[in-house]
């Protein structure tokens, strides 16, 4: 296998649709992998696979430093996106204080409840994530979580935390204080 670094700050970088807008996704920028969090944009790499040029891009998550690559052909597929804005961080505050949850639970199967819940949080907008961290944050002061759940809880929580480190440009730990302060 030969790899080939594209990388640098003069390297190309992709064009994509980000909602109403379009984003060019370039080296040394913030990115968000739905599911993963927030990485920073570190190359474009051409690598020889079984005799044929593939080029990938090159991630390096914030919060445990390990190293996604995905498919150049793949990467809007994947959802991948720049962090939200200040603009919207305010919209994700305002679910994160809402008193009802996104959806009445009573009658749904505790497995289904929970794959919704995991969907919402691969796949989901970050505004879902908020409306998961919240609900579940809410549901541990009333029943103790499920294993599953806390999972869950921690996953939602860390992909929020670091989204909205990144569009408030604060750290990690005054946003988890204002997410405790925001849902009691």
């Amino acid at each position: 296998m030969r790899v080939t670094e594209l990388g640098g700050r003069h390297s190309r970088g992709v064009v994509l649709a980000a909602g109403a807008r379009k984003w060019e996704v370039k080296v040394g920028e913030l990115a968000v992998y739905p599911g993963h969090g927030v990485a920073r944009v570190e190359a474009f790499q051409v690598r020889e696979i079984a005799g044929r040029q593939h080029e990938f891009l090159v991630l390096r998550k914030l919060d445990d430093e390990s190293r996604i690559m995905i498919p150049r052909e793949r990467i809007e597929a994947v959802g991948l996106r720049p962090p939200i804005e200040t603009s919207e961080a305010a919209r994700i505050w305002k679910i994160l204080k809402e008193r009802k949850r996104s959806r009445p639970r009573s009658g749904i199967a505790w497995s289904r409840q929970f794959r919704e819940l995991q969907e919402k949080l691969k796949v989901g907008t970050i505004f879902e994530t908020a409306e998961v961290l919240r609900d579940l944050l809410r549901l541990q002061h009333t029943k103790e979580l499920s294993f599953g759940e806390r999972k869950l809880l921690e996953n939602a929580r860390s992909l929020l935390v670091q989204e909205l480190a990144a569009a408030e440009k604060t750290g990690a730990e005054e946003i988890e204080a204002s997410i405790r302060a925001a849902v009691k």
